[in-house]
């Protein structure tokens, strides 16, 4: 069977690309960029060269493609302009949707998120019912990745066979940007992070979310949302679990909320107008922190079979691939 997977040079998509080609799939990977696909090329995927803004070369890649895996998207929790976030995460899922419906592909899987749903400060189970309104939204990121589910409903109305998946917080090997969550890793490995501002996640081995995708191909029903995810936990806990992996002491001192936010905007301001840098406490992080992404999973468990691997394994793993690909020195050393 050929499958179309975009995105798949990110941190799920080449998962995902990778467990479809190892179980006998002719994966077909759209990149702008195969200069960046080497590690795709590597595994046999084919490349094919294309941008998920240019509508017209979308039907071509899809041509004789029975499945279509859209990960593609622009992730960061702070952007100098927010204007190519939204042409890639909205107009770009309305193109290949479009490109699917026009292709007449006969299974869609369509990577969202859990920061579209609705959670409490309190550390309530949020599940895949608990619908959001836009203004509950933190962030352009959780914006686009909104409006881009609410795209996705619109072809599933139309007719287009649609499951759709909402990841939690993987982490694993592979993550090679890395996403906000693997720079928390490395951080902690290179002794970044003397403090920190306690929040509530639900993590995932990134290797299990792959899974959740192809069973979602398999077993998932048109129209219905699976949240991928495993075990929630605080950030304190996290933390305990990463000391206990590496030998490292976690951080022990708790900040307080508002200071944080007020750094926050002073460092935004800074990377703005002066350095043009990443900044260091982006304010969009600060205020997600101020809720628990706290998630009841059960529903892909029950339905796809999502398997729950021990968070423990996926630290680990995160961990070795950090420090062998010398994003941080060995803890093992320590």
């Amino acid at each position: 069977m050929n499958v179309l997977v975009t995105g798949a040079t990110g941190f799920i998509g080449f998962h995902v690309a990778r467990l479809l080609h190892e179980s006998g799939y002719r994966v077909k990977a759209l990149v702008r960029d195969e200069s960046g696909a080497s590690a795709l090329r590597g595994i046999g995927v084919e490349l094919v060269k294309g941008d998920i803004r240019d509508v017209d070369g979308l039907a071509q890649a899809l041509k004789g493609c029975s499945q279509l895996y859209h990960l593609a998207a622009d992730y960061r929790l702070w952007v100098p302009d927010p204007a190519t976030m939204y042409d890639i995460n909205v107009r770009g899922t309305r193109n290949i949707m479009q490109a699917a419906l026009t292709c007449s592909v006969e299974k869609v899987v369509y990577t969202s998120t859990v920061g579209v749903l609705s959670t409490s400060t309190k550390g309530k189970l949020s599940n895949e019912e608990d619908s959001a309104d836009i203004r509950e939204m933190v962030g352009h990121y959780k914006i686009t990745k909104y409006l881009a589910e609410r795209e996705v409903e619109g072809f599933i109305k139309k007719g287009l066979p649609v499951v759709i998946v909402s990841p939690s917080t993987p982490i694993g090997s592979k993550d090679c940007k890395p996403t906000p969550t693997g720079k928390i890793i490395v951080d902690f490995l290179n002794r970044r992070i003397p403090a920190y501002l306690e929040t509530g996640l639900n993590f995932v081995d990134v290797e299990d979310v792959a899974l959740g995708h192809v069973l979602a191909a398999r077993r998932g029903k048109i129209g219905q949302k699976y949240i991928l995810g495993n075990r929630n936990m605080t950030l304190k806990e996290f933390f305990t679990s990463l000391a206990d992996a590496t030998g490292r002491k976690p951080p022990k001192v708790r900040l307080p909320y508002l200071p944080v936010l007020i750094a926050a905007h002073a460092n935004e301001a800074m990377s703005r107008w002066l350095t043009g840098r990443q900044p260091v406490i982006p304010v969009t992080g600060v205020k997600m922190a101020r809720k628990y992404m706290y998630f009841d999973c059960s529903k892909a468990v029950r339905e796809l079979q999502l398997p729950q691997n021990p968070i423990e394994r996926a630290i680990d793993k995160a961990v070795a691939w950090f420090e062998l690909s010398g994003y941080a020195t060995s803890s093992r050393q320590c």
